[in-house]
């Protein structure tokens, strides 16, 4: 089966180094509040405009100086490297699929991408980056499921024939996720990927 991944806050952390160097951007650089501890009433991708406030230029001057500092403090989800592996060892292969700019000044979103994979041993037959739209990177490669943190997304997939499961976060915990699945962690992905609703390699085999 082809498995498409996300990566931030699917495989791995990346609302906390986001936040924290949002904030710093937000009162050192703009003069502002920050957060104000408002991360959960956020539900959509778009929520660094919508929690700050920024216009799209301040949201890329903030990109700008601080996107590379946040990809690289990234920190792995419990036992997604685990998981993952077992995966392609059962068969699988392992597309991941981010939204990760690669516009941005000073960073090379895709050499450090591969560098965080690399050294937490993941394994995977194909990186896109810059995938701004999923469903369409999903149809032409083939991909089966999708294992995603944006609702919106994983709607969307879902809608078009492509199975999805949906990796809970503070973000998107109050929405109503339907007919599809919702994880709390990789151990409950590993579950998922291998009920009857899904084709796994297991059951073809």
């Amino acid at each position: 089966m082809k498995i498409g991944i996300d990566i931030d806050d699917t495989t791995v952390i990346t609302v906390k180094s986001m936040i924290k160097y949002a904030d710093k951007y937000d009162t050192e650089v703009l003069g502002r509040k920050g957060t104000n501890g408002n991360l959960g009433l956020i539900q959509n991708r778009y929520y660094l405009k919508v929690l700050y406030g920024w216009t799209e230029k301040e949201k890329f001057d903030f990109f700008d100086m601080y996107y590379k500092d946040v990809l690289e403090e990234c920190i792995l989800m419990p036992n997604a490297d685990k998981v993952i592996q077992k995966l392609k060892e059962e068969g699988n292969d392992i597309y991941f699929i981010t939204a990760r700019l690669t516009n941005i000044n000073n960073c090379n979103t895709k050499k450090i991408t591969e560098n965080t994979l690399k050294e937490n041993n993941i394994p995977y037959d194909k990186l896109i980056i810059n995938a701004s739209d999923k469903l369409k990177v999903c149809k032409e490669e083939g991909i089966e499921l999708f294992i995603e943190d944006s609702y919106d997304t994983c709607k969307e997939l879902t809608e078009n024939g492509i199975k999805s499961i949906l990796m809970t976060t503070k973000m998107n915990q109050k929405i109503e996720s339907g007919n599809i699945p919702r994880v709390h962690n990789w151990d409950e992905v590993y579950e998922q990927v291998n009920k009857s609703n899904f084709i796994s390699y297991k059951e073809s085999h």
